[in-house]
């Protein structure tokens, strides 16, 4: 199973990072456990992000749309960085994640959250969806298993596999 490794932002992380020793030690101890991951197979991909007065959030009213700037006052609500990990199950991501360096001095969290695949939209699709590959029918990169969002969530397909 997959899953993203939401890595929540700090009231201090949001303001950058700066390259002092402490710094540049949490850095290395997350390379370090990047490459366990590596080693392990459960490594897919990840990302820091850059503090949210670089950002913009687009907000959605029907057919509306308004663009925010950042900053965002709600630090608890923004992430800082991301992983994607191939786990046999939660309880081995939460595993790995216990054992994850903490980059920030203080608390911090992460937040474990599994992809949606096929299997779990089932009865959104029918079995020909299910069984033909995004790759095919889309001509996207995704993985075999992973259905595209458009076809999860648009009326016409909800409509069409409604039971």
């Amino acid at each position: 199973m997959r899953v993203m490794v939401l890595v929540k932002a700090t009231e201090d992380g949001d303001k950058g990072v700066s390259p002092t020793p402490e710094a540049l030690e949490a850095f290395k101890a997350m390379d370090r456990f990047t490459e366990e991951l590596v080693k392990a197979g459960v490594f897919v991909a990840a990302a820091g992000l850059k503090p949210s007065p670089e950002s913009k959030r687009i907000a959605f009213d029907g057919p509306g749309r308004t663009v925010i700037d950042g900053p965002f006052a709600e630090t608890k609500e923004l992430v800082a960085g991301f992983s994607i990990w191939e786990v046999k199950d939660m309880d081995e991501a939460v595993a790995w994640a216990k054992r994850s360096p903490n980059l920030w001095p203080g608390r911090s969290e992460v937040e474990l959250r599994p992809f949606l695949e096929a299997a779990d939209l089932a009865e959104f699709l029918t079995p020909e969806e299910l069984s033909t590959p995004l790759t095919e029918s889309a001509g996207s990169s995704a993985s075999p298993d992973t259905v595209g969002w458009s076809r999860l969530v648009s009326p016409a397909a909800l409509a069409e596999n409604a039971v």
